[in-house]
C-alpha cells in the first residue's frame, strides 16, 4: 500500500476496515477500460502559452572552463 495521505490521523488510517480480496473477487477484476468503454481518456490539454524558449548555442571550452569555475550553477 503507498503511503498514507497526510490529512490522515494515525487513528484514522488505522480504523479503516478494509476487507481482504478474496481469490474469486480477484479472479472477476477487469481493467476499468474494459468495464467501462464510455469513460473518455484523460489526456493533457494544449499549453495556452509558451513560458520558456528552447535555445540552444555553441561556446568556446574556455568559456565554459570560466563558467564552470565560478561555482554551482
Amino acid at each position: 500500500m503507498k503511503n498514507k495521505p497526510k490529512h490522515k490521523t494515525k487513528e484514522n488510517w488505522e480504523s479503516v476496515d478494509s476487507p481482504r480480496l478474496s481469490s474469486e473477487m480477484l479472479s472477476r477484476m477487469q481493467p476499468v477500460k474494459t468495464s467501462h468503454p464510455d469513460i473518455p481518456k484523460r489526456v493533457r490539454g494544449a499549453q495556452k502559452e509558451p513560458l520558456k524558449v528552447p535555445v540552444a548555442i555553441r561556446l568556446s571550452p574556455d568559456i565554459i572552463k570560466y563558467f564552470k569555475s565560478q561555482g554551482k550553477g
